[in-house]
This record gives structure tokens, sequence and C-alpha cells, in this order.
């Protein structure tokens, strides 16, 4: 459902572009790790993966599932709720390797939460936690950078901003980017995998960015 329903609202709050590397398309029990810079880029990744035929598993912060009509949502297609701070946090990795054995893709966030700023301006990835790297490391499954730009355009800022934005995107209809890397194996210990997964989605975040000719690429 989220996966569909991302795939029809996308455009008509913005317009989307998709770029991947050759053979960067996420195979059955992949991990695909994106960097988060809005509320709104988890529903544009999503649109994103639909035109590559990918529907994953999303690992999301677990406050969701306490939503009215979504929280059911999620937990009947099998999306884990991720307890940052909580003894169940490690319960996430196990549902997620589960998820992986079944063959399904699964959709992380490795910077754990969103970037504190105002404006709508893009930035490259923060330090990301290392979840990513030890879920890769138990599991042996290649790890596929996302690097999308553009949906601070959407939503971002303080709350107002952040509400405005989102109603007056369907008039505005800011153009958005989404570009797949080739997938890459994780080596050494976490601190080595997470740099080196790290490296890969800030590499396709700058060739999303690029599309969009956002400033933070020429600096």
């Amino acid at each position: 459902m989220l996966s569909r329903l991302a795939d029809a609202l996308v455009p008509a709050f913005g317009r989307l572009s998709v770029t991947a590397d050759d053979g960067a398309e996420p195979v059955p029990g992949s991990i695909v790790a994106a960097n988060h810079t809005s509320l709104a880029d988890p529903a544009v990744v999503l649109a994103a993966l639909r035109h590559l035929g990918v529907q994953p598993v999303v690992m999301a912060t677990a406050g969701l599932w306490r939503v009215p009509v979504l929280g059911r949502a999620l937990a009947r297609e099998g999306h884990i709720p991720v307890h940052r701070g909580d003894r169940r946090a490690a319960r996430a990795l196990d549902l997620a390797e589960a998820a992986l054995d079944r063959g399904r893709v699964v959709l992380l966030y490795a910077e754990g939460g969103l970037p504190r700023r105002a404006d709508a301006a893009e930035a490259p990835p923060g330090a990301f936690r290392s979840g990513l790297s030890r879920l890769a490391r138990r599991t042996g499954a290649p790890v596929v950078p996302v690097g999308q730009a553009g949906a601070r355009r959407l939503v971002s800022g303080s709350a107002a901003k952040q509400l405005a934005g989102l109603v007056t995107a369907p008039l505005r209809r800011p153009c958005l980017h989404v570009h797949v890397g080739r997938p890459l194996t994780l080596t050494g210990d976490a601190a080595t995998g997470t740099s080196q997964a790290l490296g890969a989605v800030t590499a396709a975040w700058r060739t999303a960015a690029a599309h969009l000719d956002e400033p933070a690429v020429r600096r």
C-alpha cells in the first residue's frame, strides 16, 4: 500500500525524475540505504523504487505505528518499527534479517533522524549509525545506496513552514530527483562498513542534487 500510495501522490506534489547506475536495480534480499532530509522523502524514495519494480519493507520510527489507520497498515504489511534508545531496538534488526531471508528488499535510513535545519537547501548526509553495517554483516546482503534531493522543497523547517509547503506544493510542483547507485558489499568491521555505506550514499546524493543544480554540490 505504501509504495502504491507514494507512486500515486508524489506526482501531484512534485516532478519526480529517477536515474540509476548500470546494474543498480535492487535484487531480492538487498538493503536500500537512503539519505534522510525531510518528512516527505520516504514517499519520494518509495515512488522512485516502484518505478524500478521494487516495493520494500521500510524500517521507520516506531511512533508511526501509533498513528490511527497508518499504524495498522504498517503492521499489516510487515514494515519494521524502530524503537530508538529502547531495549526493543535490537528487535528491529532481527525483523529486518527475517525480511531479507524471505527475499524482501529492506529500506532504511542510517542517519537515524532528520537534520535540524530551517531552510530548504540540500546538504550532504549526516553521520550514519551502525545499524546498517551490523545488518549487512549479519546477513551478507548487498547495500544499494540511494540519494534523493528536492524533498526539502516539499516539506522542511518549522511545523508552520512544513504545512505551508505541503499545501502549496501542488501549485509549485518542485523538481525532485532520486539516484540509485550500484550495490556494494560492506567489508571490515562495523566502523569501516559504516564509512563505506556513508560514502556511497553521499555519492548518490551528489548525483541527485546535481540534477537539480543544488548549490551544495557546487560548493
